[in-house]
């Protein structure tokens, strides 16, 4: 792999709702125009739905980034997809909330932190809010996808997204509609002081040649619900549009829970 070097330049730190769990960030993204969006879970497995979207606008050199935050009741909010259409894609994974699924935003978005911007309210802890944005829901949490974590484009059309607690990846197509399941455990298998065998995949990723790649968490539901000591991350491969049996590339891990794809390109 090389070696890596990393300097902290800034730090986007946006207030939270008031969690029973530690708040913690997850999804990023970024607009057209190099606007930064991020989520955090907000309260994880229960409580109220109080995961953010905020939108951070630059420069991103200090410890006092500005931002506007676009929602602040997503239920367990997870990974983001941003679009061609700068349509915000954000998956909420609690299971039974009237919320779940993956939620579509669509702009205009602010564009700063006030009321020029299009940011003119607080939220309860008196950070800057939007004034309105639209949301839809595009798609719903109904078997398999019960528990959505994660969307991205399949590259053909269409879109993967992760269910995390039955151990699922499905396709849904351009509208949000179920096509396939691409993983799903072997049958008789359930969750218990094991995960699944294929794992519980929360993270996902594709690469240029259409490779799946999904970050298994390792979900077990004993001595307590979480993920235990074995998470790992594995890649599907596709042989004439069939998904092949996951493949893995690392396993041992604790709490693998997001996925990038880094491609490098050649120049002449």
């Amino acid at each position: 792999m090389g070696t890596f070097k990393a300097a902290e330049v800034g730090k986007l730190t946006p207030t939270y709702q008031p969690s029973a769990s530690n708040a913690e960030n997850y999804g990023c993204g970024f607009l057209r125009d190099g606007r930064v969006l991020t989520t955090d879970v907000g309260n994880q497995a229960a409580g109220t739905g109080d995961g953010q979207v905020i939108v951070w606008f630059p420069p991103f050199d200090s410890r006092q980034v500005r931002y506007c935050k676009l929602d602040v009741s997503i239920a367990t909010a997870g990974q983001i997809y941003v679009d061609a259409q700068d349509r915000i894609y954000v998956a909420s994974a609690r299971p039974g909330n009237a919320s779940t699924g993956v939620v579509r935003y669509t702009g205009p978005f602010p564009t700063s932190d006030d009321a020029a911007g299009g940011c003119g309210k607080k939220d309860a802890t008196g950070a800057p809010m939007a004034d309105s944005v639209s949301r839809q829901t595009f798609v719903t949490a109904a078997p398999p996808i019960l528990t959505p974590n994660a969307m991205v484009p399949t590259g053909h059309g269409g879109f993967y997204v992760s269910s995390v607690f039955n151990g699922v990846i499905a396709e849904v197509d351009n509208d949000g509609k179920f096509v396939r399941s691409v993983l799903t455990p072997p049958a008789g298998e359930t969750l218990g002081t094991k995960t699944y065998s294929t794992g519980t995949p929360l993270g996902l990723g594709v690469d240029a040649e259409g490779t799946l790649y999904y970050a298994d968490i390792g979900i077990v539901l004993s001595p307590e619900v979480g993920p235990g000591p074995n998470g790992s991350v594995r890649r599907i491969r596709f042989v004439d549009g069939a998904p092949q049996t996951p493949e893995v590339l690392a396993d041992g891990l604790a709490y693998p829970d997001g996925i990038g794809i880094y491609q490098p390109t050649t120049r002449g």
